[in-house]
């Protein structure tokens, strides 16, 4: 079950973090051998799709060039390498696990994914 837009639009993600659906883990080994569900979820890495990216790193507002000028309180970001829609393999012991809308998500930072692999447009 995907969230809704609308739902998406109220999810506001801070700094570096990313929201990600983990995907549906296999219930058995390649023998054929069923694996109780809390196996799975102690593996070290995870993978999920990437749901929702934060703004990115915080960066002082450094426009001194002309001090006459009035200084705008307006942060900017360095955006983020991983985009919405992302496959990530992250490391799950540094994530946060969430329930929303009776689906389980993780908030993790973006140092703490290994890779993306993301689909050509």
């Amino acid at each position: 079950m995907h969230l809704d837009q609308k739902a998406i639009e109220n999810i506001i993600i801070i700094g570096d973090r990313l929201l990600i659906k983990p995907t549906t883990l296999d219930k058995s080994t390649k023998t054929g051998l069923i694996l109780p569900p809390g196996v799975q979820e102690k593996e070290n890495i995870q993978t999920g799709y990437v749901i929702k990216v934060g703004p990115g790193y915080p960066i002082p507002n450094l426009e001194a060039d002309e001090p006459w000028k009035p200084q705008s309180d307006s942060i900017k970001y360095i955006p983020l390498q991983i985009q919405e829609g992302d496959l990530a393999v992250f490391i799950q012991k540094y994530s946060y696990e969430i329930m929303f809308n009776n689906n389980k998500y993780f908030i993790i930072s973006q140092s703490n994914v290994l890779m993306v692999v993301r689909e050509p447009f």
